[in-house]
């Protein structure tokens, strides 16, 4: 059964252990490309481009990364409500062609940060910011699809013969990806999202996730493919890679002990229902299903993917394709050693994936 493989990069070097995304250039074009060009190496499917309001632009970076590499993808993050649809549409479609087809994907994020909406001018509540994505991915995906012109009112978005000339370069079309765990979210991307994408919970709470969503989906005769975030963290020997696990929880509390380094705690500003899950998990226990580590969340709070499976590469190449035997058909890899582990896992990790999941059946 087939996989995909994601990654992610940025225009400089910076996690919760190393790098700053206060020092130094905000964009390293070095970097951006060495880093691009090992996933590519690596075996990655794509790579997240991730966003923010104070940082560089996804659109830019996509063309950077697709013009660098030979056949890696990219998923770019955005927030709806932004930019209109019918002129997103046309950009994704634009970059698709320009870049040989197949190779574009977008992410969509209402938001889980108030405050990071705000500065780019978005004062509406939780609700309405998934009410108005909702609008958004449709239009979005008619614009992509459709072969005339026409016209949409909604509450948030009103057009009168919206058409692009460019289209999606082959059948595959630009896949739809989406995130969230609330209860609005789940009401919108059961119905407009290709890719639900979910945090690296316990296999029990994947499974029960996945089943809530799939019945949501089922309502509105659709179905989904779903992604599961980790960070794994690896070793020649399990002891090893338990060692280094713990290097990196006390790097990270270190960095969030120094006042002078606000790099770590960068990572745990949000406000989402789904990080507020990862942080219930960890208050329970550190570790989960044998080597599902919690560490890192537990220091930095409520943000974005922050745990990780720890092992050899084949215990985490295991330990994964345990989701996939539930339903998980994408991961997104992201390290913390960022460059680093991205080189690491294409010798072993990911082939070890791949052939793992060839042995699993497709599910009834």
């Amino acid at each position: 059964m087939t996989i995909e493989i994601l990654g992610m990069v940025a225009t400089k070097e910076a996690s919760e252990t190393r790098g700053s995304f206060y020092d130094g250039p905000v964009v390293d074009t070095a970097y951006l490309t060495r880093f691009a060009q090992a996933h590519d190496e690596a075996g990655f499917d794509r790579v997240l481009i991730g966003y923010g309001a104070t940082g560089p632009d996804g659109f830019a970076v996509a063309g950077h990364v697709l013009a660098h590499t030979a056949r890696l993808g990219v998923l770019i993050a955005h927030r709806p409500g932004f930019v209109a649809p019918t002129l997103v549409a046309r950009k994704l479609a634009t970059l698709d062609h320009l870049s040989g087809g197949g190779r574009v994907a977008i992410h969509h994020i209402s938001g889980g940060s108030d405050a990071d909406q705000r500065r780019d001018g978005d004062f509406a509540d939780h609700d309405t910011r998934y009410e108005r994505t909702a609008e958004f991915m449709q239009v979005l995906r008619r614009t992509l699809t459709s072969d005339a012109p026409f016209d949409h009112e909604g509450r948030f978005y009103r057009f009168e013969g919206a058409y692009s000339t460019a289209r999606p370069a082959t059948p595959a079309g630009i896949p739809l990806y989406f995130g969230g765990q609330s209860d609005a979210a789940v009401a919108v991307g059961t119905q407009h999202a290709d890719v639900y994408m979910l945090f690296g919970e316990p296999l029990e709470q994947t499974a029960e996730r996945i089943a809530l969503l799939r019945a949501e989906a089922a309502r509105h005769g659709r179905t989904l493919r779903f992604s599961l975030s980790t960070r794994p963290i690896i070793a020649q020997t399990e002891d090893a890679a338990w060692a280094r696990a713990d290097a990196i929880a006390a790097e990270t509390r270190r960095r969030l002990a120094s006042t002078g380094d606000p790099t770590a705690r960068a990572w745990g500003m949000t406000n989402s229902v789904a990080s507020n899950r990862l942080q219930d998990v960890a208050a329970r226990q550190q570790v989960h299903d044998e080597r599902l580590w919690f560490g890192v969340t537990a220091l930095t709070g409520p943000g974005g993917n922050s745990s990780g499976h720890v092992g050899t590469a084949q215990q985490v190449a295991d330990a994964l394709l345990r989701y996939h035997e539930i339903g998980v058909d994408t991961f997104l890899i992201r390290g913390f050693d960022p460059y680093e582990d991205v080189v690491e896992w294409g010798r072993e990790l990911i082939p070890a994936l791949r052939a793992g999941a060839e042995r699993i059946p497709v599910p009834a």
